[in-house]
């Protein structure tokens, strides 16, 4: 089953907004994983505007009594994220191509020109023990050069099918991520999936979309969590990857 990693970037940039520790993100962990999170995904960027260092220490304390649980964390290995990585090693980095100024991701590598430098360090990070990731755009013929350097995984950047779900070029939409999944698992690689997927997007995309082992979701879960409660919000989405991505009548309970 497709695995749910909660992205908690969101709850630290609103602890952010005032100088008192609260909302905790580390109190918001400990509740998305007692509801049944399979991960926690934390973007550490250089101005810090939302986890800072000592929250990525703190939740990788916190996974230690839950070794079950996948830490993930994400960012520009070209800037600072190889720092955390070396420190805390989490399950699986995701290598972001920010600017360190962008508000949000908005696209995947462009492998002719970064992949000299993004070589070395999923070397580095597979010498770490650690799960490599590349952010990219859905495009087919970008999968095979992905695993030729060393990625174990794909992230598909899913905001351009966010935007068309619901309107005339959604099938289109979902067409070239159907294709760049499939040339993926192709080349070997493993498939995750993530930004502005949400409670009504996420079941198509699923259903459609093979091979997805993982979606990674913060803004919509954080604002659903406004109107449902963070624990229940989790909940839902687990329960809506389960009817998209288990056969009839399997598992019906985790």
């Amino acid at each position: 089953m497709t695995t749910l990693s909660v992205n908690l970037n969101r709850v630290a940039l609103l602890r952010n907004s005032r100088p008192l520790a609260i909302p905790s993100v580390s109190r918001a962990a400990t509740l998305v994983l007692e509801a049944g999170a399979d991960g926690i995904t934390l973007h550490p960027r250089p101005d810090q505007r939302h986890v800072r260092p000592a929250d990525v220490r703190d939740i990788a304390l916190l996974l230690e009594r839950w070794p079950a649980v996948e830490f993930n964390l994400e960012g520009n290995p070209l800037h600072q994220l190889m720092e955390h990585v070396r420190a805390v090693r989490p399950q699986q980095c995701t290598f972001v191509p920010d600017a360190a100024d962008a508000s949000t991701s908005d696209h995947g590598w462009d492998l002719a020109q970064d992949g000299a430098r993004l070589r070395p360090l999923i070397e580095e990070a597979h010498a770490l023990g650690v799960r490599v990731s590349l952010f990219m755009d859905a495009d087919a013929d970008a999968m095979a050069p992905a695993r030729a350097l060393g990625a174990d995984r794909v992230e598909l950047y899913t905001e351009p099918y966010a935007r068309a779900h619901g309107g005339p070029q959604q099938a289109t939409s979902l067409a070239r991520f159907v294709q760049a999944a499939g040339a993926a698992l192709a080349a070997g690689l493993q498939v995750n999936a993530g930004h502005d997927l949400n409670l009504d997007n996420l079941g198509d995309f699923l259903r459609a979309v093979p091979g997805v082992s993982e979606v990674s979701i913060g803004h919509a879960l954080i604002a659903d969590a406004l109107e449902f409660g963070l624990s229940e919000t989790v909940r839902r989405y687990q329960a809506l990857i389960r009817r998209a991505t288990l056969p009839a009548g399997a598992g019906a309970a985790r």
